[in-house]
């Protein structure tokens, strides 16, 4: 696998428009309280996982729902760097979202003309009601029981409004050592035994959803390997 190997694009992206150190000063400022490793967690990760990148794949001006937020460290970099002011996260972890609350109301202070909003959602509630420019579900599907991926990706899909895009990624599930070692990540982290969504099935998800692929990339970090998709719901009238 390549740094980052394009497959298929036929959407027009911009560049990153945050470095990783841009990223470090915002975790940095913004989450403060909790647990250290909670912190520590949100303070390096863009050091194994690639945030700018999909910073970069979101139009700016969006509306964002995110889906499985975390602490919330994506959505926050969105509105700190003044992409978007118009963000929802939602997570089934209440741990996970106090610690993006915590992090909102500082946010707050820093865009003020924001609507942030982080809720704890457990998957048997469903997402929010609405439609939105931009749906992210970003290192979430391989911690989904197996049995509820497919509804969970549909879920997911059917928030994003015409014209709009859903932005997914996950971890690869090959070669198998990358696979392998981001296995023992999550037994040790989260102490679950993950399942992984081939990316080929999410592809053909996406079509059923109606859906057109719009870019397909993969990204190496340290042993890392992350599977990046763009889904474009046609415009009304068009492609």
């Amino acid at each position: 696998m390549t740094d980052a190997r394009t497959a298929a694009s036929t959407g027009n992206f911009s560049a990153p428009i945050l470095a990783e150190s841009d990223i470090a000063s915002i975790a940095r400022r913004l989450f403060v309280e909790g647990p250290r490793l909670a912190r520590f967690l949100q303070h390096h990760r863009h050091r194994i996982a690639p945030i700018a990148r999909c910073i970069s794949l979101v139009p700016p001006g969006s509306d964002v729902l995110d889906v499985g937020c975390g602490g919330g460290l994506f959505l926050a970099c969105l509105v700190a760097s003044g992409r978007c002011l118009n963000v929802h996260g939602v997570d089934a972890s209440s741990s996970a979202i106090d610690a993006a609350q915590a992090a909102g109301r500082r946010l707050a202070l820093i865009a003020p003309q924001s609507r942030i909003l982080f809720e704890h959602r457990m998957v048997q509630q469903g997402l929010p009601d609405g439609n939105y420019a931009v749906v992210s579900m970003i290192d979430v599907m391989h911690h989904v029981p197996r049995d509820a991926q497919k509804r969970a990706f549909f879920d997911a899909a059917s928030r994003v409004r015409a014209g709009g895009i859903f932005l997914y990624k996950d971890m690869c599930d090959a070669p198998i050592w990358r696979a392998t070692l981001n296995r023992l990540h999550d037994l040790v982290m989260a102490r679950q035994w993950i399942n992984y969504l081939p990316i080929e099935t999410a592809d053909g998800w996406a079509v059923e959803s109606g859906l057109v692929r719009a870019l397909a990339e993969e990204r190496a970090m340290l042993w890392y390997g992350h599977e990046i998709r763009v889904y474009r719901r046609p415009a009304e009238g068009g492609r």
